[in-house]
C-alpha cells in the first residue's frame, strides 16, 4: 500500500493505492477517475514535466524559461536537467520555440515558455 496525494485538480484526494496484486492494482479515496489514473501511474510509471530555464546570449533577458512539452519519466529528470545546462540561445526566443528535440530520445520536445526579444 502507497498513500499519495493527487495533483491533477484542485482537490487534493488522499489516495491509498493498493499494488500488491500488479496486475489488479486498486485505487481508494478518489472523487473522480482523474485520481484512479494518477494513482496508478505513480505506482507503474510516475511521469512529470520539467521545469528550467537556460541561457540567452544577445537577449535583453539573461535567461528564459523552459519546459518539458509533456509529462517525461520521473528518472530522467536529472539527465534532462543536465543536458539544459550547457545550452545558450541567440535571441530572439519566441514562445515554443524548440530548444531540444526528442530530449534523450524520448519523443518529447524541450520548449521556451516566453519570449525574450534582442537586445538593441
Amino acid at each position: 500500500m502507497k498513500e499519495f496525494v493527487c495533483i491533477c485538480c484542485p482537490m487534493g484526494c488522499h489516495l491509498v493505492v493498493d499494488d500488491s496484486d500488479k496486475s489488479n492494482i486498486k485505487v481508494t479515496g478518489n472523487t473522480c477517475k482523474r485520481g484512479e489514473v494518477y494513482g496508478i501511474n505513480e505506482v507503474t510509471n510516475p511521469k512529470r514535466m520539467v521545469t528550467s530555464s537556460v541561457k540567452v546570449s544577445g537577449g535583453v533577458d539573461l535567461v528564459v524559461s523552459v519546459k518539458t512539452k509533456e509529462a517525461i519519466d520521473k528518472k530522467l529528470i536529472f539527465d534532462v536537467l543536465n543536458k539544459l545546462k550547457d545550452i545558450t540561445l541567440k535571441a530572439p526566443v519566441n514562445i515554443g520555440d524548440i530548444v531540444i528535440k526528442n530530449v534523450l530520445n524520448t519523443g518529447i520536445d524541450i520548449i521556451a515558455t516566453r519570449n525574450v526579444g534582442e537586445n538593441k
